[in-house]
């Protein structure tokens, strides 16, 4: 039951998310306004982290699976992305370097800065 509840509240996130996309005139997917909403809960610990752990666990852990249909789908649109193939390669390359670097750059900022609040102390 634990499971179920803690999925619930994940999944009415993601529909809040959902909701918030037709409403809201922005170029903006649901699932960021999803993990938008799910941020601001547990940092204004209205959602606790506990409620949602061992799910969204799961769900990580799962996550490749996740990826299967969109390659199958890339795999039926072949005929079309046969002549720019190499220009996808080096997009998806460039990205993921850049998406890496910031990320790692961030938490090495928010790790400094909660290392020096430590030492403030």
């Amino acid at each position: 039951m634990r499971y179920l509840k803690q999925f619930l509240i994940i999944i009415t996130i993601s529909f809040i998310g959902e909701i918030c996309k037709r409403l809201i005139p922005l170029p903006i997917s649901a699932s960021v306004y999803g993990i938008i909403l799910m941020f601001l809960c547990l940092k204004l610990r209205i959602i606790k982290v506990s409620d949602i752990k061992e799910t969204s666990a799961f769900l990580i852990e799962i996550m490749p699976v996740m990826f299967i249909p969109a390659a199958a789908g890339l795999i039926d649109s072949w005929s079309l992305i046969r002549t720019s193939w190499l220009n996808y390669v080096i997009i998806s390359v460039l990205s993921t370097i850049i998406v890496m670097a910031v990320s790692g750059i961030i938490t090495q900022m928010i790790a400094d800065r909660q290392k020096g609040d430590i030492n403030d102390e």
